[in-house]
């Protein structure tokens, strides 16, 4: 395996080297969304260093009902890396080197493709180089695979007009969705899977919605709570009101974002259906619309029980991180 990463090494070395990019036809790159290809000697893979490739590349997705990889890792050694299998689109070569570092190069056998290399002179330091690296990697894989998606929903995009006519945005939405629901000031959109369903939600607050920094948790659960109950019902109960709200077992993550080139709020955390054992993962954003004073709320949520709900939820971030103002 030695000889074959060096030549990648090399390769990478001398594309970053160029002036400017080259025009050299790529085929295109393969693979199922969120799924890395890790390179690396089997002896690497089964040790310390596949310990830590495992801790950060296949770590947990934060808020999901139980845990699901932020990648499927997918592991081969050098030399089965080759012909189409250098074609995937996430790669991620680990070996020991004369040198330590990490680097990242696009489209170095297909297209689109980002290639990461990290090496190490030795196992302790190949894994601070994972330490240290890792998370500029993941993100740049998960902007690639945010992109990926956005660019597959243009086979078959939705005509529908309502958030332009509302709310004066758009959003690339394939045409497996379909408006459900639509009051005033709120529309719900949704498309059937196998198991459940994926949904979007889309509403206003106040341009002062959420100017506190002490109160912020707070104030979006009551947010959330109030828009569920007001327009997300749950199943019929003899005595009970039932509707959407936020699992209170559980704090939500939340984390400054910003979309369609705006500051935003991005929130994950696990609905539940109150009065009613049902529940889901839900992701909100929260955009600060200073030109139409008013934050603009893009939330979307999975029901989909005793299945794999990752996937899903990023479908749904790919279609809201698409939003753009009129």
């Amino acid at each position: 395996m030695k000889p074959f990463l060096i030549s990648v090494f090399s390769a990478v070395f001398l594309l970053a080297c160029q002036d400017k990019p080259s025009k050299q036809y790529k085929p295109a790159s393969l693979g199922a969304i969120n799924t890395l290809a890790v390179v690396m000697d089997n002896e690497l893979w089964e040790g310390a260093v596949g310990d830590k490739v495992r801790e950060h590349f296949a770590a947990p997705v934060l808020g999901l009902t139980w845990d699901e990889p932020l990648l499927n890792l997918e592991h081969m050694p050098g030399s089965v890396f080759r012909g189409t299998t250098r074609h995937r689109r996430a790669v991620l070569f680990v070996d020991l080197d004369t040198v330590s570092g990490a680097q990242i190069q696009d489209d170095l056998y297909a297209s689109p493709q980002k290639v990461a290399v990290i090496k190490g002179k030795t196992e302790a330091e190949l894994i601070a180089s994972i330490e240290s690296a890792s998370e500029q990697i993941i993100s740049s894989f998960k902007g690639m695979e945010l992109e990926e998606s956005q660019n597959r929903f243009l086979r078959s995009l939705s005509k529908e007009t309502v958030l332009s006519e509302k709310f004066g945005i758009s959003l690339r939405l394939p045409s497996l969705y379909s408006v459900g629901k639509q009051e005033e000031d709120f529309v719900w959109i949704d498309r059937e899977i196998q198991k459940g369903s994926m949904n979007i939600i889309v509403y206003e607050m106040p341009g002062e919605s959420f100017n506190s920094d002490s109160t912020i948790v707070q104030d979006i659960l009551q947010m959330r709570d109030s828009i569920g109950k007001k327009y997300i019902p749950g199943p019929d109960v003899p005595g009970k009101i039932t509707y959407m709200g936020t699992e209170k077992a559980f704090a939500p993550y939340i984390f400054p974002a910003e979309v369609a080139g705006k500051k935003a709020v991005e929130v994950r955390g696990i609905w539940e259906v109150v009065n009613y054992p049902m529940a889901g993962p839900f992701l909100t954003y929260i955009i600060n619309d200073e030109e139409r004073n008013r934050k603009l709320v893009l939330e979307g949520f999975t029901f989909a029980p005793a299945t794999n709900k990752r996937d899903y939820m990023f479908e749904l971030e790919a279609i809201m991180k698409t939003v753009s103002f009129q």
